[in-house]
């Protein structure tokens, strides 16, 4: 069994896709990337902005499901240049705290709209 998680704090699916899914005591977040939940346009600035309002959706996705980032268990980050590794690395520690997350981190070719981010996550539901 599964259920769609879904709020308006955080950008619409742009595919046919659910922002999140429980199913079997987890929670699946669809992969994120800095849209402006307002508007659904990308934000403005440098990595660390987009890194920012990436995690920023994840929470609101989170809040809706009745968990915080406390309770995710798995991240995988994707981006465009590894690069922008250790800015992430920095703007991820403000978000999560020990034990931290497992995590995979990827250098991909190209992400939806042009976004130099996308983080998912799946977090633990009990």
């Amino acid at each position: 069994m599964k259920t769609a998680i879904s709020t308006l704090s955080a950008p619409q699916a742009i595919g046919p896709y659910s922002q999140a899914i429980k199913s079997g005591g987890f929670l699946f977040l669809s992969g994120q990337i800095p849209l402006d939940p307002a508007t659904g346009n990308l934000v403005d600035g440098d990595i660390a902005a987009q890194a920012r309002r990436v995690l920023d959706n994840i929470r609101e996705v989170l809040a809706a499901a009745g968990v915080g980032f406390s309770s995710v268990v798995k991240t995988s980050i994707f981006l465009m240049d590894l690069a922008d590794f250790a800015t992430v690395n920095g703007i991820y520690a403000e978000y999560f705290s020990s034990p931290f997350p497992a995590r995979s981190t990827f250098q991909v070719a190209a992400l939806p709209k042009g976004s130099r981010i996308e983080i998912e996550v799946v977090a633990a539901l009990a």
